[in-house]
């Protein structure tokens, strides 16, 4: 699987290493098979912007999916397939990060879950999908550990 990062903010270091690793390790513990997942790590302005050309709302966001094809089915014969994309906003982790003492890679990390959550059909427009929204993104968040969005050195 080819994972393509694009980190175009500065207000957060992120290991793009780690990102590599940690999507298609999710992906494949989810049991999502796709050729290729595209991530972006944006700027407030950047995200405000996307915001506003695709959802006519130009507040920032924490994470924005574009979901492109779905997952592939097994022993299918498909093209190339690309699951999507992810914009992510760091500063906004940083934010609420510093507001309610959190580690903004972490939450950088749960954005980036999310949005990837967006792309394989969860939702979080009701409150019963909401919940198994929030239910998975806990578990992701556990099997994604091993690989921190900062840039210490995985053991």
């Amino acid at each position: 699987m080819i994972v393509t990062v694009y980190n175009t903010q500065k207000d957060l270091s992120i290991s793009v290493a780690n990102v590599k690793l940690m999507v298609p390790f999710l992906l494949r513990t989810l049991e999502i098979s796709t050729d290729e997942v595209i991530i972006h790590f944006v700027s407030q302005k950047s995200i405000g912007e996307i915001h506003a050309d695709f959802f006519s709302d130009p507040s920032p966001t924490d994470c924005i999916s574009f979901p492109i094809d779905p997952p592939k089915k097994p022993n299918s014969d498909t093209k190339h397939q690309i699951l999507g994309e992810v914009f992510v906003c760091p500063k906004i982790a940083l934010q609420y990060a510093k507001s309610k003492n959190l580690d903004p890679h972490q939450e950088t990390t749960l954005y980036l879950i999310h949005g990837l959550l967006h792309l394989i059909g969860y939702d979080d427009i009701n409150p019963s999908d909401r919940r198994k929204m929030r239910q998975m993104e806990q578990k992701c968040l556990k099997v994604c550990e091993p690989f921190p969005l900062s840039k210490k050195r995985l053991s």
